[in-house]
């Protein structure tokens, strides 16, 4: 299988003819779409969920199935993107589906929170094949976990908590992902700490790089 790392918080994986999209936000580049005819997103907030791209797909005749939280469907019909409210397939924590070929087990449930409260929204993380994309979360799965996409910046998170994360989900790899708002300092500090102290095979994917495993 190969995993495709676009900007922030997207990636893609490919095995054979099956393709999965998740987490294409208003900052993923358009050939992470190519080909692909499902979608995972994990929460509503514009960084992983581009309404008016997929908006644009859909009214081109394209046939896409979005599989995340039922909050999805009222975002898009806020922005005024009815074909894609039509295109969300609604799921919750604890469900597993297939998506592109891939079984696909839901968890987690919440936003991290950022400050009082707020975002106070869903988010589901996502493992496919033994990846885990966690979203805007450092929630911690019951099942096994080979490959973790360990978020490393943004309003929400703090270094502190990503290392303790990456060691309670203790996988066999990590690359790190929503990491637009770093600076290349600040993605070198990230992936030393982690290196050093996330107790597991670290490694950093270019964006437009991919890694097979």
């Amino acid at each position: 299988m190969q995993l495709t790392k676009y900007t922030h918080a997207c990636v893609r994986l490919d095995d054979g003819d099956r393709r999965l999209l998740l987490d294409p936000g208003i900052w993923t580049e358009p050939a992470a779409y190519e080909g692909v005819t499902d979608i995972l997103v994990t929460h509503e907030h514009a960084d992983h969920f581009d309404v008016a791209h997929l908006e644009s797909l859909l009214g081109s005749a394209r046939k896409l199935r979005i599989h995340g939280p039922a909050g999805l469907a009222a975002t898009a019909e806020e922005d005024g993107a009815p074909a894609v409210a039509a295109a969300i397939q609604p799921v919750a924590p604890g469900d597993t589906f297939t998506a592109a070929g891939f079984e696909v087990s839901t968890v987690g449930g919440a936003h991290a929170e950022t400050y009082e409260g707020l975002p106070g929204c869903a988010n589901v993380g996502f493992v496919v094949a033994g990846v885990y994309h966690p979203g805007d979360s450092f929630f911690v799965p019951s099942v096994p976990v080979e490959t973790l996409l360990v978020p490393a910046s943004g309003p929400w998170t703090k270094l502190a908590e990503a290392l303790d994360f990456t060691r309670a989900v203790a996988p066999a790899r990590a690359f790190p992902i929503h990491d637009a708002m770093f600076s290349d300092r600040g993605n070198g500090n990230f992936d030393g700490w982690l290196e050093e102290k996330g107790r597991t095979a670290y490694t950093r994917i270019p964006v437009g790089g991919s890694v097979s495993f």
